[in-house]
């Protein structure tokens, strides 16, 4: 059984616990889907790199023609023309990788960065359901918060469920309320934190870096006030909320999402 947590943070009743917390936890198919799931920006270089000359003309190879490089012991390279006099020319290399401003030999390819990998459905519930049961596991908790020990979480029950009227609280209610839940020490390190990234990151679209932090997860129908904490709907809940960087996130569950959950997990 698992209690349901009030707004004054006491047990006000017990549920059954869902069999999806029992599940065995399967690493090597949540690993497997989190890797399919990754994206990644394809990037390459400009249709037109390399062929924007500053100056401009061509070269013919055929014989005996007026502008063609036949007979002057000059490779074939692909030229432009630098100098004009009269019908003499001065000719440099461009367009091919040995040339000065010509395109790359060998450029990133876009088809190569689309990532075209599929999972089988029952591996992708497989995954969703261990990582539900990491999230009542607490050896996997203390894996993934550096910062917990067992020792911690010894007055935690988990899953540690919620009643719903919780949600309707504003932040400073609702900020109280997971303090008498989880105590100040817990609620401060599972309180999501921002920082500015090190490096060149910051001015390619990624200046802030954040923690994992503790997710709510809110019934279909419900909507939550406070913006503390990260929260998903059930029918948004996927395998990157609860196991980004790892299985054993910090999971607050409402009773709706509870009832939710197992509804979505029938099918």
């Amino acid at each position: 059984m698992t209690s349901v947590i009030s707004i004054e943070g006491k047990k006000i009743k017990e549920i059954k616990t869902p069999e999806f917390f029992k599940e065995k936890i399967r690493e090597d198919i949540v690993s497997k889907v989190l890797e399919i799931k990754k994206t990644f920006q394809p990037h390459s270089p400009s249709p037109v790199a390399g062929k924007q000359h500053s100056a401009s003309g061509n070269i013919r190879h055929a014989r005996r023609k007026w502008k063609t490089s036949y007979g002057r012991g000059i490779s074939r390279v692909p030229r432009k023309i630098l100098v004009r006099r009269g019908s003499r020319f001065i000719w440099v290399g461009a367009e091919v990788a040995s040339t000065r401003g010509g395109r790359r030999a060998h450029p990133p390819k876009v088809v190569s960065m689309i990532n075209t990998k599929k999972i089988n459905k029952k591996e992708a519930l497989i995954a969703l359901k261990s990582a539900l049961s990491a999230s009542s596991n607490k050896e996997y908790i203390c894996k993934k918060y550096k910062k917990i020990n067992l020792e911690k979480l010894k007055d935690i029950e988990l899953p540690l469920v919620i009643d719903s009227k919780i949600l309707d609280l504003k932040t400073k209610d609702f900020e109280e309320v997971f303090k008498k839940i989880l105590g100040n020490e817990l609620y401060s390190i599972f309180s999501i934190k921002r920082k500015i990234r090190a490096g060149k990151g910051k001015s390619r679209g990624r200046k802030y870096k954040k923690n994992a932090g503790l997710l709510i997860v809110i019934g279909n129908d419900e909507k939550i006030k406070a913006k503390i904490f990260e929260s998903v709907k059930v029918k948004d809940l996927s395998l990157l909320d609860l196991a980004r960087g790892g299985i054993g996130r910090f999971v607050v569950y409402t009773e709706q999402a509870i009832k939710d959950l197992e509804d979505r997990l029938k099918k």
